[in-house]
């Protein structure tokens, strides 16, 4: 009997994950103009979909990428393929879903008629199981984090807000940070030198109990970062936007990722100052979190194999 497989959708059609393909021409690898959004479930039910949808419309309006299904309709297609692929999945996995979106086929790059937006745009939602043992050693360890050389693209080059995959700037950063320091990720300053983002997660410092945050016009606004400011306003924790400088993160109390797969992880080497990997404020800040969707986050990840 043939192992099943999960389901995708692309361009309108529900199709076997495996078969689910984009053409040498598409405009996502000929201009690497794709956008993207990705949420992730909690007992197979899906986290803040409307929130990754409203990102996920904007970053499109944003790169002038047309979006013709209504946010009722991409919902409705990720129920479908959630409830078909979670059943797919062990008792205590769970999904990543993936939105994106490019402009379409560039004719030309194929010899066929047309060039860049002629075409009908790209759309695809496919989901995959949440790798949970690729972050045993963050939740054991904590992570590394180093300023490399490459900057983060500037804000009049490409909007902050638009999430996408036009990330050469972000590769070619942790390539650097690995090469510092093995292990390591890149912590990204923007062109004064002030902290940013990581190259896939926000960064939070703790400093006298009040969580900070690089100003949200400088960075992505992470759906798990908005996770964060609610639960620091229900816990009665202040939460405050400030333009952080490296020697801010070198004396911060505490430092922490917050990212959609491990929702919150903490640092425990950033520029090369430890930090308590074990800080009371992000604990307060987990432990509700996974009160909230009734998971133990850290325990999933950690019992994984």
């Amino acid at each position: 009997m043939p192992h099943p497989t999960p389901l995708a959708y692309l361009n309108a059609h529900f199709l076997p994950q495996r078969e689910a393909h984009l053409t040498l021409h598409d405009a996502g690898f000929v201009w690497g103009a794709t956008v993207t959004d990705l949420c992730r479930t909690f007992g197979h039910r899906p986290f803040r979909l409307p929130d990754h949808l409203c990102r996920f419309r904007q970053s499109c309006e944003l790169a002038y990428i047309p979006l013709n299904l209504s946010d009722d309709e991409l919902t409705a297609v990720a129920e479908q393929l959630v409830a078909y692929n979670a059943a797919l999945l062990p008792p205590d996995g769970d999904l990543a879903v993936v939105f994106f979106a490019t402009p379409g086929p560039i004719g030309y790059y194929l010899g066929e008629p047309g060039g860049p937006g002629d075409g009908a745009p790209t759309l695809g939602v496919h989901t995959f199981p949440l790798p949970f043992a690729r972050y045993h050693r963050l939740i054991r360890e904590g992570a590394v984090l180093v300023t490399p050389a490459a900057r983060r693209v500037p804000a009049e080059c490409v909007d902050p807000r638009i999430k996408q995959r036009s990330r050469l700037s972000g590769w070619i950063a942790d390539q650097e940070a690995r090469r510092m320091e093995p292990g390591a990720s890149a912590l990204l300053l923007d062109a004064d030198g002030f902290v940013t983002e990581t190259v896939v997660a926000n960064f939070l410092i703790v400093r006298d109990g009040t969580v900070l945050s690089p100003p949200r016009d400088a960075i992505l606004n992470g759906v798990s970062l908005q996770v964060v400011e609610e639960l620091c306003r229900d816990l009665g924790i202040p939460f405050e936007e400030r333009r952080l400088t490296v020697e801010d993160c070198r004396n911060a109390d505490e430092a922490m990722l917050a990212g959609t797969s491990y929702c919150l992880a903490a640092v425990r080497r950033v520029a090369g100052a430890d930090l308590s990997m074990h800080g009371p404020i992000r604990r307060r800040l987990l432990d509700e979190w996974s009160r909230r969707v009734g998971v133990d986050i850290e325990r999933q990840i950690l019992s994984s194999r």
